[in-house]
């Protein structure tokens, strides 16, 4: 691996635990400022609104400038949105006026996710050649579920009570802070600016594109062709189709996480937090895992999104302290040690195809569109008061049933094609980019 390799994995490691903590510092600032419990979910479906709307754009632009340049100027954006949030009282506003002013601010955070994303895994594929990109995927996905555990247990500690009140009571903080949420706050943003200062070390690949498009109705038109590229390739579609049902239900797999930890455990936010990051590091597990697979047999991996779907089905039965963080190991190592493969995968069909940044770009649109299907739903069913154990049952079976039919999928394409595995690790037309 090469030495700005790492520089990447300490940016984007320093960003995801800030990213993770900022979430569960706004759930409980929405739970001061006594938001509904469905506000929660619809927040982060305006964060990943951001990823949809800008799609057509971020890799347009990840594409013309210095990855390294691109992921400060977002990091930026997101230290931005911190800011906003930390100062929500200065605002005069009524509480409603302040719950508008936490969705704006965390949606403004989304929007440098949105364009940081296509950088961070774009100059993973200018760095490393194919056959390295299934192990640095692996660092890169295992580093960022480990800071997926990092930052909600910081959040969950940064938001406990005992710790919330020792800050406020720090001589040197108390001038600066006065209510839990901002001084849950306070040191994210902090960490937020080392990652923005880390991603100025990172050295350029020298790795270059065409001169991209900045007219916004030609780069949706171009957008929507890259899109049915990557869609019709038959790697890249069953690979795009498994990451974009992954993140989908990851992300919705936080806030049941949370919510079944409130109703069927009886736990606080900050205990709560634990849960999901147990969860994180069965898939730092499974990440590291599935390293060893290699990218010509990323697709043997399918079956194992099966058994995560029906592992999930267990949850309403277990609440025995030991019980709930196995099973939650096994559900977080599963899901890690199946996406690692198809994620490397769909990169490289994709900076085979397209390029690096608008290859990403495709993927972020729709996984992220995914995330607002799968959100929407749970808020909905939040809204009708259905009983959490059963929102899981329909949440395991839906993740089985898909993946069942993406097998299947998968088969048909196979039959169609049989020389199709040999397509995986060769370069196509794509790389004339370079």
């Amino acid at each position: 691996m090469k030495k700005g390799f790492y520089l990447v994995m300490v940016a984007q490691a320093l960003s995801s635990v800030a990213d993770n903590a900022l979430l569960i510092a706004a759930i409980a600032l929405i739970g001061d400022l006594q938001g509904p419990d469905w506000m929660a979910p619809m927040m982060k479906w305006w964060f990943a609104l951001s990823y949809v709307a800008l799609a057509a754009f971020v890799g347009a632009f990840a594409d013309s400038y210095p990855k390294g340049k691109v992921m400060f100027f977002t990091n930026a954006i997101k230290i931005l949105g911190c800011l906003l949030m930390f100062s929500y009282r200065e605002f005069g506003l009524h509480t409603s006026g302040e719950l508008v002013l936490v969705f704006c601010a965390y949606t403004l955070v989304g929007i440098g996710a949105a364009a940081y994303s296509p950088a961070k895994y774009g100059i993973v594929t200018e760095m490393l050649p194919p056959d390295m990109l299934v192990k640095g995927n692996s660092w890169i996905e295992g580093l960022t579920v480990l800071s997926i555990i990092v930052g909600t247990v910081l959040g969950g500690v940064l938001v406990n009570p005992q710790v919330s009140d020792s800050l406020l009571a720090h001589p040197h903080i108390h001038h600066l802070v006065q209510t839990r949420a901002e001084a849950a706050i306070l040191p994210i943003g902090v960490i937020y600016l080392l990652a923005a200062i880390c991603t100025l070390l990172i050295p350029r690949t020298m790795v270059s594109y065409p001169k991209q498009e900045t007219h916004p109705w030609r780069l949706i038109q171009t957008f929507r062709g890259y899109v049915r590229i990557l869609w019709h390739d038959k790697l890249g579609q069953i690979s795009l189709a498994v990451t974009t049902l992954f993140w989908g239900a990851g992300a919705t797999l936080q806030f049941i996480v949370i919510e079944w930890g409130a109703r069927h455990l009886g736990y606080r936010l900050d205990q709560a937090s634990v849960l999901m990051g147990v969860a994180a590091v069965g898939t730092v597990i499974g990440s590291i895992v599935a390293g060893r697979v290699p990218l010509r047999r990323a697709l043997s991996v399918l079956p194992v999104g099966i058994a995560m779907g029906l592992v999930v089905l267990f949850m309403p039965l277990v609440k025995a302290t030991w019980a709930v963080y196995c099973l939650l190991l096994l559900i977080g190592g599963l899901s890690g040690f199946f996406v690692v493969p198809m994620n490397a995968l769909l990169q490289h069909r994709g900076h085979v195809l397209l390029s690096a940044g608008h290859s990403i770009a495709v993927q972020n649109f729709n996984e992220q569109l995914n995330i607002l299907l799968m959100l929407a739903i749970y808020s909905l069913m939040l809204w009708m008061n259905m009983p959490i154990n059963l929102i899981i049952v329909i949440f395991g079976l839906l993740v089985a049933a898909l993946m069942l039919v993406f097998m299947r999928w998968n088969v048909h394409n196979h039959r169609a094609d049989p020389t199709l595995y040999n397509k995986i690790g060769q370069y196509g037309h794509g790389q004339a980019l370079h």
